[in-house]
């Protein structure tokens, strides 16, 4: 399905953590939505032009939803935060590529999440047919989506503050449980992706990361967004890729953190 830019309207939205919102949507891109996509919401103050890209976090072929929890940023996430059942919003999707899920069909894997980057991984823990490790690290004990991703895999939680499952990061929660995989998927800030690509590096294993940088146009037209790459890029022509359209699923290895 080619990149088409809808009127979806809002199903239901609530707070699920400090400044973190979690929003259903009516859209006919439910059916062709991947686990590791992400959607271009625009906001309606016509003083933020370009959208938002938002990672897809559950979807519903059947009743033509998606799910979006996203954090308050800035203007056009706040804007979105105040949203109420009803009101109707322009999305442009499904951008981006997705995880590869044939990957790790039937291995024993990492799902690794960090902060806004645990999301993504609950659509891919329900589409996965693996043995499933699940590894979130939040900030704080405000554990959003864990009971989600309890039906899916075990859920193994590392926290900032030490306030719930392990103090620390993602990989200290992987080194205090003793965890091994053959695969992993990870998307989150920068800091743990590095740590995960060091790790899949050291353990001779695949990682396919999802890159959170900022993007702009989220299509590919603006290169606001590379990174650097291994192979040479057939669009710049130079060791970069686009995130939002090469993107932002890639293996660890082939790019640059």
């Amino acid at each position: 399905m080619m990149k088409q830019k809808h009127t979806a309207k809002v199903l239901s939205q609530r707070e699920i953590a400090p400044d973190i919102f979690d929003m259903w949507i009516e859209t006919p891109l439910a059916a062709d939505a991947k686990p590791g996509q992400f959607l271009g919401i625009y906001p309606k103050d016509k003083s933020t032009l370009l959208p938002r890209p938002i990672s897809i976090c559950e979807t519903d072929a059947g009743q033509a939803r998606l799910r979006i929890v996203y954090r308050i940023a800035g203007a056009g996430t706040r804007e979105f935060s105040g949203y109420r059942v009803g009101d109707c919003i322009s999305v442009l999707g499904n951008l981006g590529n997705g995880f590869p899920l044939e990957q790790g069909t039937g291995k024993k894997v990492f799902l690794m999440g960090g902060g806004i980057g645990v999301p993504p991984i609950l659509e891919l823990a329900k589409r996965l047919e693996a043995e499933k490790q699940i590894v979130a690290g939040y900030r704080d004990s405000s554990l959003f989506l864990k009971e989600d991703l309890e039906k899916y895999g075990t859920v193994y939680v590392a926290t900032e503050d030490g306030s719930a499952g392990t103090k620390g990061n993602v990989m200290d929660a992987i080194a205090e449980n003793g965890l091994g995989a053959e695969v992993v998927f990870a998307c989150g800030p920068m800091p743990m992706l590095r740590a995960v690509k060091a790790y899949a590096c050291q353990h001779g294993i695949p990682a396919y990361i999802s890159l959170e940088e900022h993007m702009a146009c989220g299509v590919g037209a603006c290169l606001g967004c590379v990174v650097k790459t291994k192979e040479i890029d057939h669009h710049s022509h130079v060791h970069n890729a686009r995130i939002c359209t090469d993107g932002p699923v890639f293996e660890a290895q082939e790019v640059e953190l």
